[in-house]
Order: C-alpha cells, then sequence, then structure tokens
C-alpha cells in the first residue's frame, strides 16, 4: 500500500495543472491518466484544442510554477470581437469588440494550444520530487472511510490517500464510483478543432463567428511557418460537422473561408482537424467522503466565452485554498463542504449561461436570427451592463 497527501484520477490539463500546483505548495502528489499525453503537434491523437487562460488562470499558472514556460507561447486575447452573420446574405451585418482595455490593463488572456500545455507541464512535474506522475495507468476502484480514501489503480497497485481529486473527465470513472451523479444536456452538436493560417492579421482579437449551428470561432495563436495563425472551433449539427471531418482539404478551406466571412481571407489548414460532441452537464455534488470534483468531472459546457477550462482552474484554486487553510485536515468533511459550497453556485451559473447562449447561436429561422442580433446589441449598446459581461466572463466578478 502506497500511501500519499493526494491522489489525482486525471491526467489532461486540469489533471496536471493539479499536480503542479499541489506538489509546489508542497503536498504529495501521485497523478495517473490511463493515457500517456500526447506531447507533440503532429503525433497522433493530439489534442487540436486550444485553452484561452483568462487573467484568474495566469495566477493559477503562476502559483503552480507554470507560467514562466507557458509564456513564450501564448497569444495575448486583447479584443473579443463578435460577429453576427445571421441575416439571407451570411454576411456581417452586426460587429460588436468587447475591449480588455475597458476593464484592465492587461488582456483578456492569452491562447495557448493544448499540445504544448501538456508538454511544459509533464516537464514541470519531472522537477517535482514529491509529484509521481503514473501515465498509461488508470483508477479502478475507490473506498473511503472517514480518515482516509483507498484507490485501486490499474496496474495493481493500492493508494491511501487523505484527498482524491477526480479531474478524470465527463464520465469520471472516480465520480461514478463516489456515487455522485450528473446532469445533462445534449444539443446534437459536434464541434471541429483545427488551426489556419491567414494572410489578414488577427491583430490579437479572438473573433465569434454566429450565424447558425452553432458559433466559428477564431482565437489568435503566434505566427505559424511565417504567417499569422488562429486556433478555430466550429460547432454545427453533427452530421454536418461529421462530414466535414473527411472532406477533402481545398472544399474544406473553401467552406471554412466562406462560414469565416472571409474576416481574415482565405483561411488555409495548418493541422489535422479533431472533433468532439457538445454538451452541459454539472455534478449534483462537487465532493464526497474525502474525495473532490473538479474540471470535466465536475462540470462540461460548449466552448464559449473561454469558460471551460478556466471554470476548472477556479476549482483548483478554490481548493488549493482550502487545503492550505486545513493543512492538518486535509481531505476532511468540512474542507469538502466547504470546497461544495464555494463553487456550486457559479458553476449552476456559468453552465445555465452558456447553455442560453449556445441555443441563441443555435437558431436557424430569421426571425430568431434577427432577434439574437437584436439582443447583442441591445446589450453592448449600455456600457455598465457591457462591462459586467466582461468582468463576469473574465470570473473577477
Amino acid at each position: 500500500m502506497i500511501e500519499t497527501d493526494i491522489l489525482i484520477s486525471g491526467g489532461g490539463v486540469a489533471g496536471l495543472t493539479a499536480a503542479a500546483a499541489f506538489g509546489t505548495a508542497g503536498f504529495d502528489v501521485i497523478c495517473v491518466d490511463p493515457a500517456p499525453p500526447v506531447t507533440e503537434r503532429e503525433a497522433a491523437g493530439a489534442d487540436m484544442r486550444t485553452t484561452a487562460m483568462l487573467q484568474p488562470a495566469r495566477e493559477v499558472l503562476k502559483t503552480a510554477g507554470l507560467w514562466t514556460q507557458l509564456e513564450p507561447y501564448a497569444a495575448p486575447l486583447k479584443i473579443m470581437r463578435i460577429v453576427d452573420a445571421g441575416g439571407e446574405e451570411g454576411t456581417p451585418r452586426l460587429t460588436r469588440d468587447f475591449r480588455a482595455a475597458d476593464i484592465s490593463d492587461l488582456p483578456f488572456g492569452w491562447n495557448l494550444p493544448n499540445w504544448r500545455l501538456r508538454r511544459e507541464m509533464v516537464t514541470r512535474l519531472d522537477e517535482l520530487p514529491n509529484v509521481d506522475f503514473r501515465p498509461g495507468t488508470g483508477t479502478d476502484s475507490l473506498f473511503t472511510r472517514t480518515a482516509e480514501a483507498r484507490v485501486g489503480l490499474s496496474d495493481g497497485t493500492k493508494v491511501r490517500a487523505k484527498l482524491v481529486i477526480a479531474a478524470d473527465g465527463r464520465n469520471s470513472p472516480m465520480r461514478q464510483a463516489a456515487g455522485i451523479s450528473v446532469k445533462t444536456t445534449r444539443y446534437g452538436q459536434k464541434a471541429l478543432a483545427f488551426a489556419v493560417t491567414h494572410p489578414i492579421p488577427h491583430d490579437n482579437v479572438s473573433t465569434e463567428v454566429h450565424r447558425t449551428g452553432g458559433p466559428f470561432t477564431l482565437v489568435p495563436l503566434p505566427d505559424h511557418e511565417g504567417l499569422p495563425c488562429s486556433a478555430v472551433v466550429w460547432m454545427d449539427d453533427g452530421p454536418v460537422t461529421q462530414a466535414r471531418l473527411t472532406m477533402d482539404a481545398t472544399a474544406f478551406e473553401a467552406e471554412m473561408s466562406t462560414r469565416s466571412c472571409h474576416l481574415f481571407g482565405p483561411l488555409t489548414l495548418a493541422s489535422r482537424r479533431t472533433i468532439w460532441p457538445i454538451i452541459s452537464q454539472h455534478a449534483e455534488r462537487l465532493s464526497g467522503q474525502r474525495i473532490a470534483l473538479m474540471a470535466e468531472a465536475a462540470h462540461v459546457v460548449p466552448p464559449i466565452g473561454a469558460q471551460g477550462l478556466n471554470m476548472s482552474l477556479s476549482d483548483l484554486s478554490t481548493l488549493l485554498e482550502l487545503a492550505l487553510a486545513r493543512h492538518e485536515h486535509l481531505g476532511d468533511a468540512q474542507m469538502l463542504d466547504a470546497y461544495h459550497d464555494a463553487r456550486i453556485r457559479d458553476i449552476r451559473v456559468r453552465v445555465a449561461g452558456i447553455d442560453a447562449l449556445n441555443r441563441a447561436s443555435q437558431v436557424s429561422t430569421p426571425v430568431l436570427r434577427d432577434a439574437r442580433a437584436l439582443g447583442l446589441n441591445a446589450l453592448y449598446a449600455l456600457a455598465p451592463v457591457r462591462k459586467t459581461l466582461m468582468q463576469m466572463g473574465l470570473g473577477v466578478r
């Protein structure tokens, strides 16, 4: 039986960040994941999505000793631009810019490729002698008592921990083992993620183009092979998206350029395409006996407004603060109840808000698309409302 302070189930971006943060804070950590992280851009299975790290997330990354390594690869996001192209012609009819300078001296955030995040995070874990990262090993069983949790690993190892952190995805085996239920909403959508180059610079503007089926979002990346580069998330109805996954590259480039309203000129694929289903989901509780849920084990949202991983890092920040405050009572009921109470309302509000935004982005009838444009225009026109929305999006209000 191996003993540790914290057992983290899940070696995705959220789980690796948690391992680095708790390890940097001095806790003994074991982090496991059945799939070794893919840390090369062109490797099979590489995660071609990107993550916009908003301002509060950067502070978490600093605490984990990660920001110095990540900053050289981060593209700042200075403006969030929403374009409504819901008219009959499918061309921009309403453009509204939300500027970070209106509320802060810093950008809204910094965009990073997920494969790069994994590479730098694994490097950081190698530097921490009190973190034992075990890629290729998963969690098989969970047994909890008042004073400890016992976790069985897929390689036959038994671990005794004061706290188990489930960061093991939307189908979290540890959440299921703890008997915590979830509420799931399915939209019939899927999303493609890929990178593109384009002749017109993005000028550090993140652009969300709305027509129907879901948003087409371009998020700035550093230049690729001397050309301006952006990460794209293209949400649409499932069958249509699935067909686009295998579409001939030339035809796909023409279609995505049209869907982008040619705002950056013709788009050229700069990576392979990956696909995943779009759902909303939240756990009924964020904790159980000796276990805390975070990231997609706790909540899943459509990729709108850069909320997903930033909600996850808010989970981590809260959990770390409580762990440090109750170091001698790590993982006890008082700590975990406080974690649930601190995070559950914000999670439910954000899940509901992003659900509403996604449903608005899906609308197909001209009348509803017109109503969407009117609503955007009305919200933008009220400066105090606009400022509040930006602060809420950053998670600072």
